[in-house]
């Protein structure tokens, strides 16, 4: 009898010592995952073991079978969201380098040319008809891409606004914006969206904005954009060519991602090559019903690889994509108030105003026909996250575990988990089932 309450006292006491022990590996894992980001975020240059600077994941060494980027070497709410450097670049150099060298070989199928154009002597070549014919077939819908998949409709009393996003086979989604300003002209837009210099007051991403070169005879432009990104990310450099074509107040500005060779490399900010941000202005009646053109509508046409899993992209953009429009409208009616004021324009505002001209049917019949894009109409909740605190851990785990691995099946698979248990944004069914198809 003794022994058996003996043995009974030690089970017990094994209990015991269990529970406390899982109690106590809490803190543990907590103070393990603190580490890991703060590490992630002040990961000396050292660490890299001075092998390529690959600024990305595990998973993209790991897909071997993954296109090749448009630059050959490495393209949306609508301003970049990041990745954070790797948490894994001390692999074995012979894996590595096995992997950039498949990686680097280019794919019969790359993204379209017109976002990562090929260096050009002439600085009008940067920029060609070539790409304000796609961008005609664009806001005509005649460009023969994927569905358009409605994903907003908002309004104010001075601004209306529409989104949708599609999801080409090859390439990060695509996002198409058609916001109407009220008590707008085309051209206080037009400057509006190329002053870089006002952009700084208004844009808290931009973090810099540099003129590299211009052309007084076109106005073709190659800036430079610094966009500052969340303290465990790298900032994003983009080197962008844009140009102006104006047909009777009907303007379409063209935004790509250009090489531009004497301008090298960083490891920070890492350089974005594939970026693509075009829109067509045009004044449109005031829905207040005067019969007036009074209004003014942008058609924005938007898609970029920031190097950042794409299913977090879209579940990112879908959440600021109201607040940017919005924060860009406050921006516009101060610029209109300034201008208003008759003060000197900015060098940038006045490049806007050097376009060139060209004749609306002639580019349409040059831009030719394809099969029409189609639009999907899917009704999505755009409630603001009113998840507890367990929901955020859940939801910021996810993504800084996405943001390691990078895009791929397993990424899909973190981002449904976390989805599931912490019950973000409760979508209607049918839309779950648009969004795993469009993935």
């Amino acid at each position: 009898m003794g022994l058996i309450d003996a043995l009974h006292e030690i089970l017990e006491m094994a209990k015991m010592e269990y529970t406390d022990f899982v109690v106590f590996l809490g803190p543990l894992w907590t103070a393990f995952l603190v580490g890991i980001v703060i590490g992630w975020a002040w990961k000396p240059k050292w660490a890299t073991f001075g092998q390529e600077k690959l600024g990305c994941t595990v998973s993209k060494a790991l897909d071997l079978s993954m296109p090749s980027s448009p630059s050959r070497s490495m393209m949306s709410p609508l301003k970049g969201f990041s990745s954070a450097p790797c948490l894994f670049q001390g692999y074995e150099a012979w894996f590595i380098n096995n992997a950039v060298q498949k990686r680097l070989s280019p794919s019969p199928i790359e993204f379209d040319d017109r976002s990562t154009s090929e260096p050009n002597e002439k600085k009008s070549d940067i920029v060609t008809e070539e790409d304000v014919e796609h961008l005609c077939r664009l806001v005509d819908m005649k460009d023969g891409g994927p569905t358009w998949i409605h994903v907003m409709d908002r309004s104010t009393p001075t601004l209306s606004y529409q989104g949708w996003r599609r999801d080409p086979k090859i390439g990060p989604p695509q996002y198409r914006g058609r916001t109407v300003y009220e008590d707008a002209t085309p051209e206080i837009v037009r400057d509006f969206f190329w002053d870089d210099e006002f952009r700084l007051r208004w844009d808290d991403m931009l973090g810099d904005a540099t003129t590299l070169d211009e052309c007084p005879t076109t106005g073709t432009m190659v800036v430079q954009w610094i966009k500052k990104f969340p303290f465990f990310c790298k900032d994003r450099e983009y080197i962008i060519g844009r140009r102006i074509w104006d047909s009777g107040r009907f303007y379409y500005c063209v935004t790509k991602g250009v090489p531009y060779p004497s301008i090298p490399r960083h490891d920070k900010p890492r350089r974005v090559d594939h970026y693509y941000s075009s829109w067509c202005i045009q004044a449109v009646e005031s829905r207040s019903g005067n019969g007036q053109l009074t209004a003014c509508e942008v058609q924005l046409f938007h898609h970029e690889d920031m190097g950042i899993p794409w299913e977090i992209g879209k579940l990112a953009v879908r959440k600021g994509m109201w607040d940017t429009v919005q924060n860009m409208e406050s921006g516009l009616r101060a610029y209109q108030k300034e201008r208003a004021l008759g003060g000197p324009i900015s060098r940038l505002a006045f490049m806007a105003q050097i376009s060139t001209k060209i004749n609306l049917e002639y580019l349409k019949a040059s831009a030719g026909t394809e099969d029409s894009s189609q639009t999907a109409v899917v009704t999505t909740s755009d409630k603001p996250f009113s998840g507890n605190i367990r929901n955020l851990i859940i939801v910021g785990g996810s993504i800084l575990l996405a943001c390691t691995l990078d895009r791929g099946f397993l990424v899909k698979t973190v981002i449904g988990v976390a989805r599931k248990f912490a019950n973000v944004g409760k979508k209607s069914k049918q839309s779950d089932a648009n969004v795993v198809s469009a993935s």
